[in-house]
């Protein structure tokens, strides 16, 4: 019996000793697994690994981004990734306590792994928390990407690339540096690629300026930005839950008080939603301009490898002359302007008022005609045909079927946009509606364009008018006749002619049949000085000038002064009938700003590489077109323009007005009192109308018209240059005057030392009595 009880002892121990070497053999064999395990990850087994040289210069796809002269950011360059990074100095303090209570409260202690997370993990099996630490998070934004939750043995062995990965970026990157990283490494959704984007898009500042509570949701987004996504109609009661839970955990450890957590919960998200896109924002068609101006420097300016750079992806920066305050003054007086214009055209163009509207002059073959080039041009034709390869008749029958669209409308003084049902060429139709403006502001001593405005809409009207488009210029030509007059035969502003008509016979300058014109206002009576005869616009005193000179050095006149458009030297081109653009037209009047000195228009000032390596520094392009004294005659011809002229109503005071029952304000709430120089114009039939205005640092044409020259106001009431295009010119010259630190100047032009040409015309006396342009300083019944 005692045999057998310590035979079964012996057993026992046996047993139990093969169990402990089991258990050790076991243990023993985990780590040594488990070290395999990570062995084998950092040998790229499970995949690639990165090396020390690309844990230094991790790939990502960075935005361009296009800045302000006032260094603001105007807009990024990018296909998928918008983003822009930013160092841990611009990244706020509570953004980062955020972070850090939120996702790795232990971040400041371990070296990418957490080994106490990581035990909590595995003895709750998760359910009280992950472990993964903010590096490994990192790690896996970087260069793992997202873990396969349908395969557990994948999600461990990505999981020790993940470990594996955080250790070494802990040793090649600080703390801080983490934190900076793994912020602009994020989506945030709604192409708000890293913590700057996403700032700016969801809060419309940048992340230095978040507060307290726009952090936390900023930050609770980390945990699932597609769940979590602030916008309306997508999920802001769940986003502001997860923001609240982050507000607790920087209460619970101690980053914020209690009252403070307590107060932030009850608020609302506020968000100051601004996307940026491609066709939104501000200064889309400049930035349209630059896209292709980039287009053409990437394909000529190679990297050093040989490569050509990525405008969508190497994180370019562009910085650009275009000041966004003075951007944004400019959009602001096209979209007050624009509506009201817009408004009476179509009160003057009611089918009852206008069977053929919004056209004038044509009838129903000739309308057919213009719409039939409309389609042919079109991007749907384009599109179609190219791309899809249609036939001409399945083409013209798409554009005939209706279509469910989203149009563009003004709508209580304001854009909007409109669904509706419409056949594609009845769209076209309602688009040729409407008139549209074209604005450029330049700095006529640097050549620096502040502004540039192509249009009033550029998802819906993406044709530029600034430079793209070209159209008669009217009036506004005639300072470079009167420019051209002062410098070969010295005339002065003093100088009078007669108001009677000429004719210039045929063949004197290669005109084929004799050219006469008339002046607008049908008087012909007594003489005028030259000053009063451009300020009332008299067409037949420029015409005298004309057949003095001769049109061929007014034509090379216009070349000197910028003018890139071919003239045909001929008698008729003294009333502006060129076709040329705002740029061309803001560019040649500088010249006469500038004392003579044309300088050609800059819109890039440098290019950088992502790393601050300067790629491109633009050279001033200047040349001398008039001496100093022609140039101050000049402008001084022009100044009598809004003196006395076209041009008064900019220093014109609100008054009463009363034509109507009940008074109102009426009239040009403009009222600048400073000297400015400038010129009116208005085409035939009132198809454009035009400003050109001026003081010495600043150079702003306007220019508004139809897409078409068939749709124009009938009379010269609303017609004329000065109701149509000098209105915004008064408006954004009155908002760049509010804001004091653009230092636009309100002093006089500059007289020259040697000035030999008399210009004070105080006691000459015009006895044609029409100084002022009268039609164009009627009351207006539209509040301009």
């Amino acid at each position: 019996m005692a045999k057998k009880r310590a035979k079964k002892a012996s057993v026992s121990a046996l047993n139990f000793s093969k169990y402990i070497r089991w258990f050790w053999m076991a243990f023993l064999g985990g780590i040594v697994a488990v070290i395999l395990l990570f062995l084998l990850a950092s040998w790229g087994l499970y995949g690639e690994m990165p090396d020390h040289t690309v844990l230094e210069n991790p790939r990502t796809n960075l935005a361009s981004e296009v800045i302000s002269s006032d260094n603001k950011t105007l807009s990024k360059f990018y296909f998928e990734d918008n983003r822009t990074p930013i160092g841990y100095n611009d990244l706020p303090k509570h953004l980062v306590d955020a972070l850090v209570a939120t996702e790795d409260i232990r971040f400041y202690d371990h070296s990418g792994i957490d080994a106490i997370g990581t035990l909590r993990a595995f003895a709750y099996l998760g359910k009280k928390g992950g472990a993964s630490t903010i590096t490994q998070q990192l790690a896996r934004q970087l260069f793992i990407g997202v873990r396969d939750k349908n395969s557990t043995t994948n999600a461990i062995l990505q999981k020790a690339q993940e470990w594996v990965i955080a250790t070494r970026l802990e040793r090649q990157y600080t703390k801080e540096e983490i934190i900076a990283m793994y912020f602009n490494i994020y989506d945030f959704g709604n192409n708000a690629d890293g913590i700057r984007s996403a700032a700016r898009i969801y809060f419309g500042k940048e992340p230095n300026d978040l507060d307290i509570k726009e952090s936390a949701m900023l930050v609770g987004m980390f945990k699932n930005s597609s769940l979590y996504n602030p916008r309306p109609h997508r999920n802001p009661i769940g986003t502001r839950n997860r923001r609240n839970v982050v507000l607790a955990q920087m209460a619970k450890y101690d980053f914020i008080t209690d009252a403070v957590k307590d107060s932030l919960q009850q608020t609302e998200l506020d968000l100051n939603y601004s996307p940026e896109s491609h066709r939104e924002g501000l200064a889309t068609y400049f930035r349209a301009y630059l896209a292709e101006f980039m287009k053409d420097w990437i394909s000529k300016n190679p990297r050093p490898d040989g490569e050509k750079y990525n405008l969508y992806n190497d994180g370019l920066k562009i910085y650009t002359t275009i000041d966004s305050r003075m951007q944004q003054y400019a959009e602001n007086a096209v979209a007050q302007h624009m509506p009201k214009l817009q408004a009476e055209f179509d009160r003057q163009n009611t089918p009852k008022q206008n069977p053929t509207a919004p056209f004038l002059e044509l009838d129903q073959s000739e309308i057919k005609s213009l719409m039939d080039v409309g389609m042919r041009r079109s991007e749907r034709w384009r599109h179609m045909k190219n791309d899809l390869g249609k036939s001409d008749k399945e083409i013209i029958a798409s554009f005939n079927k209706p279509t469910q669209m989203e149009v563009f409308a003004w709508e209580d003084g304001k854009f909007t946009e409109i669904d509706t049902t419409m056949k594609p060429i009845d769209s076209m139709r309602y688009y040729k509606s409407f008139l549209r403006p074209a604005m450029m502001s330049m700095d006529p001593k640097t050549g620096h364009v502040k502004a540039w405005v192509g249009g009033m809409n550029y998802k819906h009207f993406k044709y530029d008018m600034v430079k793209q488009g070209k159209r008669q210029v009217g009036s506004t030509f005639k300072p470079f006749v009167y420019a051209t007059a002062i410098d070969q035969l010295q005339v002065s502003p003093c100088d009078s002619l007669p108001r009677t008509p000429i004719t210039i016979e045929a063949n004197k300058f290669g005109n084929p049949e004799p050219w006469t014109t008339k002046n607008s206002d049908g008087k012909y009576d007594g003489f005028q000085t030259l000053k009063a005869a451009l300020a009332s616009s008299t067409n037949t005193i420029t015409a005298r000038l004309m057949n003095e000179i001769g049109p061929q050095p007014v034509v090379e006149m216009a070349e000197k002064l910028g003018v890139e458009q071919e003239i045909l030297p001929v008698p008729a081109i003294a009333l502006g009938t060129p076709d040329i653009s705002v740029y061309e037209m803001v560019a040649a009047y500088s010249t006469f700003a500038n004392k003579g000195v044309y300088n050609k228009p800059v819109l890039v000032t440098r290019i950088e590489d992502k790393n601050g390596t300067v790629l491109y520094q633009f050279q001033p392009e200047s040349k001398d077109v008039l001496s100093e004294e022609v140039a101050y005659v000049t402008v001084n011809l022009m100044q009598g323009v809004v003196q006395s002229g076209s041009g008064k109503r900019l220093t014109d005071t609100w008054r009463v007005n009363q034509k109507f029952t009940k008074q109102m304000l009426t009239g040009y709430p403009y009222e600048l009192t400073n000297p400015i120089a400038g010129k009116t114009g208005t085409t035939q039939n009132q198809s454009d109308g035009w400003f050109m205005g001026m003081v010495p640092n600043l150079v702003t044409g306007v220019w508004v018209g139809g897409e078409d020259r068939a749709a124009h106001f009938k009379s010269i009431t609303y017609g004329q240059g000065a109701s149509m295009a000098l209105p915004i010119w008064g408006l954004y010259m009155k908002a760049c005057y509010g804001d004091k630190t653009l230092n636009v100047s309100k002093a006089d032009f500059e007289e020259p030392s040697d000035l030999s040409i008399n210009t004070d015309c105080s006691k000459v006396m015009d006895d044609g009595k029409s100084t002022n342009n009268k039609d164009s300083d009627e009351d207006l019944d539209l509040d301009f």
